[in-house]
């Protein structure tokens, strides 16, 4: 098993505290549940390992009473969006949609509590709502993959990165799904040492802790499902240079091959050229930001290496066989986990 702090020596657990660490989980709207449940019973197991009480947790929300997740399922919250004191850790879950479940009222919630120095966490999609209350300004971040093009496109005064997880300072940021798990271990072995942690970690079957060195996508050759260095080399700068596309000239350039060569080379493993996966990619970046955000078309078409909004809505129905203008009608179904 992975170490949680490489070059280091495992603390001792301490004595047990006075009183337990209280996490305070506000629940927004359709959040989702595997972050949530994932993060809490990190929390449970260490409790019971360590057959003392070293954590508690509530959960709140806005109106105090029920709350769904993104799998419909409803939660009874333990209290409304109330007073917390300086101990207290918020961990802010949210999933489908978050830029409404980011209420005025949260908003407002949040950013009175972040300013008693509370340490302040999102899970999942939750960076978002930090963001949107300015409590991330000037700090790293991360976000769920499918979301980092809106996000970057929104908060430009954030440093968002594609890592598993990230603590800046007071502020925590997961990518989602289990990625709570490896920010929760990380801060069980802050409070009571790596043994703690790991024994954590093991009751899960938990076998690879991650870190925050590590990013939340596959790599490129798993994605795609081949192994050949060039080909991945290609679409990495591909995926870099979305918003000024690359020639195929240059692109083959940059991995010593002819113009030619990687046209054979994508038609092979990938069965289409270059040029139409590169086009691929940027339409499928325009749809999370027609989805994700209220960018106009035309900027949206701009962000994505198109030169007109004509030629973009062109390409956009030829692949997905709707209009960008008819896909900003459905953004009730927005893109999350």
């Amino acid at each position: 098993m992975q170490s949680l702090a490489s070059g280091t020596a495992p603390r001792p657990v301490p004595t047990a505290p006075d009183k337990p660490r209280r996490f305070v989980f506000l629940l927004l709207d359709r959040f989702s549940m595997l972050s949530f449940s994932s993060a809490v019973e990190c929390l449970r197991i260490a409790n019971r390992m360590s057959e003392r009480n070293l954590y508690a947790w509530t959960l709140i929300g806005e109106g105090g009473n029920l709350v769904s997740c993104s799998a419909g399922t409803t939660f009874k919250l333990d209290d409304d969006l109330i007073e917390l004191t300086r101990d207290d850790t918020v961990l802010v879950c949210a999933g489908l949609d978050v830029q409404t479940a980011t209420t005025k009222k949260v908003l407002n919630w949040l950013r009175r509590e972040a300013r008693k120095g509370l340490p302040m966490g999102g899970l999942c999609t939750a960076a978002h709502s930090l963001a949107m209350a300015g409590l991330l300004d000037g700090k790293r971040a991360t976000i769920h993959w499918e979301n980092q093009d809106s996000f970057g496109e929104a908060f430009d005064a954030v440093e968002l990165t594609k890592s598993v997880f990230v603590v800046d300072g007071n502020r925590m940021t997961t990518a989602g799904g289990t990625s709570s798990i490896d920010l929760m271990l990380k801060l069980i072995a802050d409070d009571h040492g790596e043994e703690l942690a790991n024994a954590v970690a093991d009751q899960l079957i938990y076998s690879s802790i991650r870190t925050d060195q590590d990013t939340q996508r596959l790599s490129v050759p798993t994605r795609i499902g081949v192994r050949h260095p060039k080909l991945s080399q290609v679409i990495q700068v591909m995926e870099r240079n979305i918003e000024e596309p690359i020639s195929p000239a240059v692109l083959a350039r940059e991995v010593g091959m002819s113009t030619r060569q990687l046209e054979r080379l994508f038609r092979r493993y990938l069965n289409r050229s270059p040029k139409r996966y590169y086009m691929e990619l940027r339409l499928q970046k325009a749809r999370n930001l027609l989805m994700q955000t209220d960018m106009s078309v035309i900027n949206v078409a701009l962000a994505c290496g198109f030169a007109s909004p004509s030629h973009f809505s062109k390409c956009y129905r030829s692949h997905y066989d709707t209009t960008p203008y008819r896909e900003r009608g459905t953004r009730g179904t927005r893109l999350s986990v």
